[in-house]
């Protein structure tokens, strides 16, 4: 006695049979039927540099082409021939679209095995496999496994714009460089102070220099407190008018010791 035909089945021979709009719409509700398939392909070859959603679409490329083309009739079950079906398109899909400086075929390959091998054999270990381990587990030598690893970069290769802070390397460059304005403000202050006198160079240097109060300095010039704020508030004015390039309103009153 012959076992009964699943309904899955039955679908695949009719769409077989079929041609035009029905034919469409069976291997529509096919597709639907098994979209766990492409689910689970897409995941499995997830990763850095790698979009989920790009490859779910090519997972579901693949099924449709695996729907099209299985015959129920060979005695094979559809997720059998569907899986390999699904991940040859996926693999193509990286092979042409993922690499923007292309390694050797056998890097990439490899490097998607190694995808799938590292986090299986880190659960088994509880820890991070080691180069030697990986490389027993795949059965290729240490230094290609190595080359596989590092072709992580030939997928997403660091612009030669990017600066090391995240801005392109054209803000980077360029920009104001507020050493050489303090260079010249400087340049312009010393050659201000030269043309005060040398009372007022000196107040300049007791109380900025060598940071006294104004008490301490009017005992060393002679002068109280009072004419020492006095006189420091006229001198920089004078700074301040001379760097900017203002003419000074009136001639400087001289100072006079106390």
């Amino acid at each position: 006695m012959k076992p009964a035909l699943t309904h899955r089945t039955v679908l695949f021979r009719q769409a077989r049979a079929a041609s035009g709009s029905l034919r469409l719409a069976l291997e529509e509700e096919l597709v639907l039927g098994h979209l766990e398939i492409a689910e689970t392909a897409a995941k499995g070859y997830a990763g850095a540099g790698r979009d989920l959603d790009d490859l779910k679409q090519v997972a579901r490329m693949g099924l449709i082409k695996a729907v099209r083309g299985f015959d129920p009739d060979r005695g094979t079950d559809f997720p059998s021939y569907a899986v390999p079906t699904v991940t040859g398109e996926l693999k193509r899909y990286l092979r042409d679209s993922c690499w923007m400086v292309r390694p050797p075929r056998q890097l990439q390959d490899l490097r998607t095995v190694l995808a799938r091998t590292v986090p299986e054999l880190a659960q088994r270990l509880g820890r991070e496999p080691s180069l030697a381990e990986l490389a027993g587990e795949v059965g290729e030598a240490p230094r290609l496994v190595a080359e596989a690893l590092n072709c992580q970069s030939s997928m997403r290769p660091e612009s030669l714009e990017s600066a090391p802070d995240g801005r392109s390397l054209a803000d980077a460059l360029g920009g104001t460089d507020e050493r050489l304005e303090r260079t010249e403000e400087l340049v312009m202050l010393r050659a201000a102070i030269r043309e005060l006198a040398p009372r007022e160079q000196q107040l300049l240097y007791y109380r900025y220099f060598e940071e006294e109060s104004q008490q301490r300095v009017g005992e060393r010039v002679g002068m109280t407190q009072m004419q020492v704020s006095r006189a420091l508030s006229r001198i920089l004015v004078r700074l301040q008018r001379r760097l900017l390039g203002e003419p000074e309103a009136v001639p400087a009153p001289r100072l006079r010791t106390a």
